[in-house]
C-alpha cells in the first residue's frame, strides 16, 4: 500500500506541521475529490487529539496546501483524527497498535477463515500476527498485502456484576407515603 507521488508530496508537507504541534501524521488518503489527512497524538500518549489541536492543524495544513498547491484540480481537505476504532492500512499502523484487539478481512474471498478477530501480538514491514480469541489461543501470521480491511476494535470495560449497581435489577423497597404539602389557609373575606 504505497502512496503515489501526489500523496507522498502531501505527506512531506504535512509531517513537519504535525511534528511542530507534537502530533503524528497517521495517514493521508485521497477518495474521489476528498483529501483526508489523519493526525494523532504521538505513539504512547494518553488520550487523543482534541478539537483545538484539530482546528489549529487544519488551519496550518490548509495554508500550506494553498501555498504549495501539490494537488491537481479541485479537492476538499479533511483533517481528522483516527478515532477509537482505527483503520489499519500500513505496516506502521499495525506496529503502532500491537496489543490491541483488531478485526481483519482478507482479500481472498475463497479463504476458509476470511474474517479474523483477536489481539494483534506482533507486526513488521510485511506481516501481522493475530492471536485469536478461541480456546486454543492460536496465532496466525498474515501477510499485510493479503489484507482487504483491518481495524482496531474498541473493547468496552468489564460487564457489571449480576445484582450490582446498574444491573437493572431493583430491590423492592417499602414505599413510604409521600409527605403531603402543607395545607394552604383559606382566605376568608371579612364582612365590611
Amino acid at each position: 500500500m504505497t502512496d503515489g507521488p501526489v500523496l507522498q508530496r502531501v505527506r512531506e508537507l504535512v509531517e513537519p506541521i504535525a511534528a511542530d504541534l507534537d502530533l503524528d501524521l497517521y495517514d493521508v488518503e485521497q477518495r474521489g475529490g476528498t483529501l483526508r489527512v489523519t493526525i494523532d497524538t504521538l505513539p504512547g500518549s494518553d488520550g487523543g487529539v482534541d478539537m483545538d489541536q484539530l482546528a489549529l492543524a487544519t488551519r496550518l495544513i490548509s495554508r500550506e496546501m494553498d501555498h504549495q498547491d501539490p494537488m491537481p484540480g479541485r479537492y476538499t481537505l479533511e483533517v481528522t483524527s483516527p478515532g477509537v476504532e482505527r483503520t489499519l492500512r500500513t505496516p506502521a499502523h499495525f506496529r503502532r497498535e500491537i496489543g490491541k484487539a483488531i478485526n481483519v478481512r482478507l482479500a481472498d474471498t475463497d479463504a476458509e477463515h476470511r474474517r479474523l478477530e483477536g489481539v494483534l501480538v506482533a507486526a513488521d514491514e510485511t506481516t501481522a500476527t493475530i492471536r485469536s480469541d478461541d480456546d486454543e489461543l492460536t496465532e496466525r501470521v498474515i501477510p499485510i498485502d493479503e489484507i482487504d480491511r483491518a481495524r482496531t476494535v474498541f473493547v468496552w470495560g468489564p460487564k457489571p456484576k449480576p445484582g450490582g449497581k446498574g444491573s437493572g435489577k431493583r430491590k423492592n423497597k417499602k414505599q413510604q407515603p409521600k409527605p403531603s404539602s402543607p395545607a394552604q389557609p383559606e382566605s376568608k373575606k371579612e364582612p365590611s
